[in-house]
C-alpha cells in the first residue's frame, strides 16, 4: 500500500470518479491499518470509502482551480497500472 494520498486537484481532465474512489479506498485502508479487504472488512471499508468518495468529489468541485497541475500523474492515468488493472479483470 502505498504511503501517498494522490492529488487530484488539477488534474486536466479532472479527476474520474474511479480515481476519487480509489484515493478514498487508499486513504481508508491506510487509516484503518487492512492491508486487504476480506469478508469481515469489506462492507465497512466499501462504506466508508463511499462516503470519502462523496465529500471528496464535492470538496474538488467547491475548491478553486489550481495555478500548476500536480507533480505526479495518478496511479489510474499510468499505462503500466491500467494495463495491470484490465488483466486482473480478464
Amino acid at each position: 500500500m502505498c504511503r501517498n494520498i494522490t492529488i487530484l486537484r488539477g488534474l486536466e481532465p479532472g479527476a474520474t470518479a474511479e480515481e476519487i474512489h480509489a484515493a478514498a479506498l487508499q486513504y481508508v485502508r491506510k487509516v484503518s491499518g487492512v492491508q486487504s479487504v476480506s469478508g469481515a472488512t469489506r462492507e465497512p471499508i466499501e462504506r466508508a470509502a463511499a462516503e470519502i468518495a462523496e465529500i471528496t468529489a464535492r470538496l474538488l468541485d467547491e475548491l478553486p482551480a489550481r495555478r500548476t497541475p500536480p507533480p505526479t500523474v495518478p496511479p489510474l492515468r499510468r499505462p503500466e497500472v491500467r494495463a495491470r488493472l484490465a488483466a486482473k479483470r480478464a
